[in-house]
């Protein structure tokens, strides 16, 4: 990465403030694909044993302030168990039985617009949309340019209220939680970073990566918008890594969901 990028980045790391936010990422089971074919994501069947993708959608506590990062399958998927997707109790679910409703999330973001990422989205029209400018146009301007959207899930946050970027963003401005751009998935993909004060600095990839085998040989998947770009902000998150000695999680791996405390549990 050029020395300019590298600035840029740690002008970011240094904007938190020197009170530490109450911070709390619960993560849930949403879901699992299954692929017994993983050639449409740059890999060949030889190059990985991996066939079956966790699903997760998380949830972030910012002192009184809740915000959800990804909301997994769709919601018509709850209870099957055959095809490619398995969803045994669905994210509301969940989350209502830690009493919290979708009316009381303060901000919604998702890592791009793929209906593996967005099915409950329409369950919060009331919260505030943070979302890069490229991929709303992309989802709600040109949904069949992608065939991965499923405009019917996130048809309900169009009108909603929505903050629209055009790169990284300090979600509450004390950099505990920072939306870090990462196009290339799709136009307005992007991945998060959380500053945990026990478990330590974290990043959720989203997809910039599916698979380890992805992340160690730099495969991209045919379906991505531009191969280009997703290996820019591979290497944006990989400076990003270097330079914070952050964890990081990629989303969709099974092998990690097996070692998490699933919510209520909660990583602070």
């Amino acid at each position: 990465m050029s020395r300019a990028p590298r600035i840029l980045l740690l002008l970011l790391l240094l904007t938190s403030s020197l009170a530490h936010a109450d911070l709390k990422l619960y993560v849930f089971d949403c879901g699992q694909l299954s692929f017994p074919d993983v050639t449409a994501f740059g890999l060949s069947n030889e190059e990985t044993s991996v066939r079956e993708l966790f699903v997760p959608c998380y949830l972030i506590k910012h002192d009184d302030h809740l915000m959800v990062w990804d909301a997994g399958l769709p919601l018509a998927d709850v209870g099957q168990s055959g095809g490619n997707s398995r969803y045994q109790t669905s994210f509301l679910q969940q989350l209502a039985a830690m009493n919290i409703s979708p009316a009381d999330i303060d901000f919604i973001a998702f890592s791009h617009m793929h209906y593996d990422h967005v099915g409950a989205a329409n369950a919060f029209n009331q919260s505030t949309l943070l979302i890069q400018e490229a991929e709303a146009t992309a989802a709600f301007e040109h949904p069949e340019d992608n065939p991965v959207f499923r405009p019917e899930l996130y048809s309900q946050l169009r009108d909603s209220n929505r903050i629209s970027l055009s790169g990284d963003y300090d979600v509450f401005g004390d950099g505990s939680v920072k939306i870090i751009s990462t196009p290339g998935h799709t136009p307005g993909h992007q991945s998060l970073y959380l500053e945990l004060s026990r478990f330590g600095p974290l990043i959720l990839s989203g997809d910039l990566y599916h698979f380890e085998a992805s992340r160690e040989l730099r495969r991209t998947p045919v379906f991505n918008t531009s191969i280009e770009e997703t290996l820019m902000s591979m290497d944006k998150v990989e400076s990003l890594l270097e330079l914070t000695g952050a964890t990081f999680w990629i989303e969709h791996s099974k092998e990690l969901a097996e070692t998490l405390d699933l919510a209520p549990s909660y990583l602070e």
